[in-house]
């Protein structure tokens, strides 16, 4: 059997690719075409995204796939989630997307407690409170800048927006619509309600449609200037964990004795269930419900992630120390463990100007040893992040009263052997590592499963398993972390107590 060539377009908040994906029936080989830089870029104190650099090196990864001919399939994209672009009636670029960091949501999402409560809002959406989140983003454009709301024709999610230019669609792909904080489990449809009650617009939001979708052809234009023939564009999972999570080699689909940990800038933590949990223990956890493949939820956790390794290696290289990923983590492995500890997800790690001088702060205030070399600082954060993870799991546990047998690391992250080994020994339970690009995989997957190459989710999984490593870990015994789980218990205590 040829081998057909599906196009994922992935977009993460470090980089973006596209990759080709051959299928032939049997295994998945992925070629990298195109890799770009991507972040936020400062504009008169905000924080924005370069979109249009965006879809210009798009361009470049389609151009590079033209090559492929006929056997090319189809194309979809996937990106972060709760970010958006608004056009207007003749599709012109409203504004210029904000960047979820962007300081103009700060006590948005306080403040909208006092006009709809956390647990009706919980109620209507399912969604974790995070002051990003799309519903706050709004209520600070409804309160900065009006106008750009009230001359909005369509709000499209960020890879929605790339399918509008690749094909024209103004549909907005399922599983990143439910990281909006608009959306609702129970109706599968936005929630109007809630936002008439914010005297938000709706009239900019467009229909709703499953991953695996066919979105239409690609523009004649797009067509002309990158080789490339008629072929469909097809929205696969567009939040990329949902992508992700598609793509964990797992034989235990359907069952929920298993998690997953989707880890790079951010790690999400959760497990994959039939339906949305609504349960006052999900709420009183801060999880959150997104949507998934086939009708599915991921009720999850995010986790600050290897951000905190991100934000340290820039300021190291600021302080003239510039070494690498790999580098950081072998000075980390010659670090005394277990020293010095933090809760990730402390608001002051955000987006922090010197994240080493927070850290150094969070220990100092906590009275523990504050980290001073760069591998103790990078020790501190994966140490932290292993220890966050266990207490999620904990959580997940709780609410589906289901123990978790297995741990599997998918993405960048699981190429950080000494986190997935640390992650082992925290959580107690085995980590099966990779594959290293699952975002990719899974919307190669979801993109073959519309062509009819694949029947199941299940199918898609254990093609996964046949064509891509994984790595397991096992917890190794060591009773200093009996003590480090007491310790980050206690520093994140406060914290966790008043996520309601």
């Amino acid at each position: 059997m040829s081998a057909r060539v599906f196009l994922g377009i992935d977009l993460g908040a470090e980089s973006g690719r596209v990759v080709a994906g051959q299928f032939d029936g049997r295994c998945v080989q992925l070629e990298e075409l195109h890799r770009f830089s991507n972040g936020p870029v400062k504009l008169a104190g905000s924080w924005r995204w370069d979109i249009l650099h965006l879809w210009a090196e798009i361009q470049k990864g389609l151009s590079a796939a033209a090559r492929f001919g006929s056997a090319m399939s189809s194309v979809g994209v996937d990106a972060w989630g709760v970010d958006y672009v608004l056009l207007s009636k003749s599709g012109e670029l409203i504004g210029l997307p904000f960047h979820y960091r962007d300081p103009r949501t700060k006590n948005v999402m306080d403040l909208a407690a006092r006009t709809v409560s956390r647990a009706d809002i919980f109620a209507a959406t399912g969604v974790q409170f995070l002051p990003f989140n799309t519903l706050y983003q709004l209520l600070a454009s409804q309160e900065k800048s009006p106008e750009l709301l009230a001359h909005a024709d369509r709000l499209l999610l960020v890879p929605d927006f790339f399918h509008w230019c690749l094909c024209g669609a103004t549909a907005v792909e399922f599983t990143n619509a439910t990281t909006t904080q608009f959306f609702n489990p129970a109706t599968r449809g936005w929630a109007l309600d809630l936002l008439h009650r914010f005297g938000l617009p709706t009239h900019m939001l467009g229909e709703v449609v499953a991953p695996g979708t066919r979105l239409g052809l690609l523009r004649p234009d797009v067509r002309t200037f990158t080789g490339l023939n008629a072929i469909p564009v097809v929205a696969p999972a567009t939040h990329d964990t949902g992508s992700a999570v598609a793509a964990v080699p797992t034989s235990h689909s359907g069952q929920t004795n298993w998690a997953y940990i989707s880890s790079g800038t951010w790690s999400l933590v959760g497990v994959e269930l039939p339906e949305a949990n609504l349960s006052p223990i999900t709420l009183a956890r801060n999880l959150t419900n997104e949507g998934g493949i086939d009708g599915t939820y991921r009720l999850l956790k995010n986790v600050m992630g290897l951000w905190l390794v991100q934000r340290c290696r820039l300021a190291f290289q600021a302080r003239g120390y510039d070494r690498d990923y790999e580098s950081l983590i072998r000075v980390a492995e010659e670090a005394e463990p277990l020293c010095s500890l933090i809760d990730p997800d402390d608001p002051r790690f955000l987006n922090p100007a010197d994240m080493p001088a927070e850290i150094a702060a969070f220990c100092r205030e906590t009275s523990q040893p504050m980290p001073e070399t760069a591998g103790q600082f990078v020790r501190c954060c994966l140490e932290s992040l292993a220890l966050k993870y266990r207490l999620v799991l904990g959580w997940l546990e709780e609410v589906t009263g289901t123990r978790i047998a297995v741990v599997h690391i998918i993405g960048g992250g699981s190429r950080n052997r000494l986190l997935n080994q640390l992650t082992a020994t925290a959580c107690g339970r085995p980590v099966l590592a990779g594959p290293v690009e699952a975002t990719a995989i899974g919307n190669i997957l979801i993109q073959a499963r519309t062509a009819g190459e694949l029947s199941t989710l299940a199918d898609g999984r254990a093609i996964v398993g046949e064509s891509f490593p994984v790595e397991q870990f096992d917890p190794l015994p060591d009773a200093r972390w009996l003590e480090a789980i007491e310790r980050f218990d206690r520093l994140t205590r406060p914290r966790t107590s008043t996520e309601t």
